[in-house]
């Protein structure tokens, strides 16, 4: 009954079917504890209650069930420690408890459960360290899952003794320790997966990673305190989908051997300490979707060569030393929704082939060295989300992007923009923030709409801008061109009927009269506009 909407709790009288072997129950809305009664079920070789809102302790009396071979209470709210009673469950083979709100040291009764293959205990409060033997004590694991719990120490010696082992994952906790199990872990030659992002792991990238099992998919070493650089044959891992080497200590430069890694989708080094070129044989990665390089010290110009990896999605390079101007080949990789190259020494324009990124959602070229104008296709982003070009030398005026109704951010400050402020950003709904400081507007700003919001828009630093709500402290703007073109009007006339009293004297008086009539006008006028000064 598994993927349905039932609510409420297990009925007890259902613990009456003595002969009961399999209960699937999993993806429900079930509620209150799980009732000690089943471990009545003694023929259950299946028992599937994940994915509901249980609650409460994991029932000892589950340690009856000795013809148990799966079990799962996966995504509950289930508390506490798991009861030694389960040692007795010695036909285990599948064991799920992730995503609950399970606590104590790691379990010992599964150290009994020799037949396991797959451990799944990612997501709860579990702490301590594993043993040093259970790769000898669990030598049938297949997936061994242990992320985002507190974990710490070492990580086993003896894990590579588990030669069927094809997942392991120990992401998000303390572990420490050096790589040196890298090496080990080319006994396990079935292995797919290997997670141990977000540790406390230490020591140069050995060159043993070459030797792990080409069948390896996934490889995640992100954050922890990893140094040396990359070793030139990674290229043996041909079959590596996702390699994440993100905040380590890494140096040195990315190797030309990662261009063999055609299968590749996901790169990630970001935030290391890495420098030299950035190696074109990266074009030939073509199924790269996410290339993280940002906050190194990559120098050089971006290879053109990027511009083939054609399923690019993000690609992220700020915060290095690149200078040359943007190659036009990025511009042509028609999926690109975050594109991030701020913080470089970049030169020149930006692409008038801005506007082909029609999936763009982010675009970010802050402080860097570009100038000219602004391209008018900037407009056809329209799924445009966020626009940061603060920083640069760009001049002229805003192109009309009238259409990016969906932004939320937009920053043009620390240009050498000009014109007026358009006012079509007064109708944009979803406006954060718009940052038009520091450059050479002129004119009024405009009092509609986000404009009222003076912690939504910055204009500081232009200093012929006027008007606007009075929190943003302008100078307000002087009377128009059609007070003066009255002004003028008044002087005229005045002067035209001195000329008239003169050629035709019959008139005069009605001259005079009209003559009182305009010069009170006029002084009207003038008091006005003292008033309006002070």
């Amino acid at each position: 009954m598994s993927f349905n909407f039932l609510k409420g709790e297990i009925p007890t009288s259902l613990f009456n079917c003595s002969r009961l072997v399999e209960l699937h129950l999993h993806s429900n809305s079930l509620s209150q504890v799980v009732p000690w009664e089943l471990g009545s079920l003694r023929k259950l070789v299946l028992l599937d209650l994940g994915r509901n809102n249980l609650k409460g302790k994991f029932p000892a009396s589950l340690g009856n069930l000795t013809s148990l071979e799966e079990l799962s209470f996966v995504a509950n709210i289930m508390e506490g420690e798991i009861p030694n009673d389960i040692a007795r469950l010695a036909n285990m083979v599948d064991l799920q408890l992730a995503t609950n709100n399970f606590s104590g040291v790691f379990p010992q009764a599964i150290y009994n459960m020799s037949l396991l293959e797959n451990l799944n205990i990612i997501d709860n409060g579990f702490f301590g360290s594993l043993r040093s033997d259970i790769g000898n004590l669990l030598p049938h694991l297949q997936g061994l899952f242990i992320g985002n719990n507190s974990f710490s120490g070492a990580i086993p010696a003896t894990l590579p003794n588990i030669s069927n082992l094809q997942n392991l994952g120990m992401e998000i906790n303390s572990l420490t320790g050096n790589l040196e199990f890298f090496g080990a872990l080319s006994n396990c030659t079935q292995l797919s997966e290997l997670l141990v992002a977000y540790n406390r792991l230490a020591g140069d990238l050995s060159t043993s990673i070459a030797n792990l099992s080409t069948n390896i998919n996934i490889l995640e070493l992100q954050s922890n305190f990893i140094s040396g650089s990359i070793p030139h044959d990674n290229g043996n891992l041909i079959n590596l989908n996702i390699l994440s080497l993100g905040n380590n200590l890494l140096t040195g430069a990315l190797p030309t051997s990662l261009g063999k890694l055609s299968g590749l989708e996901e790169f990630s080094v970001g935030s290391n300490k890495m420098s030299g070129e950035i190696p074109s044989s990266l074009g030939n990665i073509t199924r790269l979707e996410s290339l993280w390089l940002f906050n190194n010290s990559f120098e050089g110009s971006i290879p053109p060569s990027i511009g083939k990896c054609s399923h690019l999605l993000y690609f992220y390079l700020q915060d290095n030393k690149l200078d040359g101007t943007i190659p036009q080949e990025i511009m042509q990789i028609a999926p690109l929704v975050l594109l991030n190259m701020s913080n470089n020494l970049l030169t020149g324009s930006l692409p008038e082939t801005v506007g082909s990124l029609e999936h763009l959602g982010t675009l970010s070229v802050a402080h860097n060295r570009l100038s000219g104008k602004l391209p008018e296709t900037l407009g056809k982003c329209l799924l445009m989300v966020q626009l940061d070009l603060q920083g640069n030398s760009f001049d002229g005026t805003i192109p009309d992007i009238s259409g990016l109704l969906g932004i939320k951010e937009v920053d043009f400050s620390n240009n050498n923009l000009s014109g007026s402020i358009p006012g079509y950003f007064a109708n944009f709904s979803s406006l954060e923030h718009l940052n038009l400081s520091i450059n050479n507007f002129e004119g009024k700003v405009p009092t509609e709409g986000k404009f009222k919001n003076a912690t939504i828009v910055s204009v500081s630093g232009n200093i012929n801008l006027c008007g606007g709500v009075l929190e943003l402290k302008l100078k307000p703007c002087k009377h128009s061109s059609f007070s003066k073109k009255v002004l003028i009007g008044i002087s005229v006339g005045v002067s035209a009927l001195l000329v008239c009293c003169e050629e035709y004297p019959v008139n005069r008086l009605a001259m005079g009269e009209a003559l009182k009539e305009l010069i009170t006008i006029r002084e009207k006028f003038f008091r006005s506009k003292r008033r309006a000064r002070h």
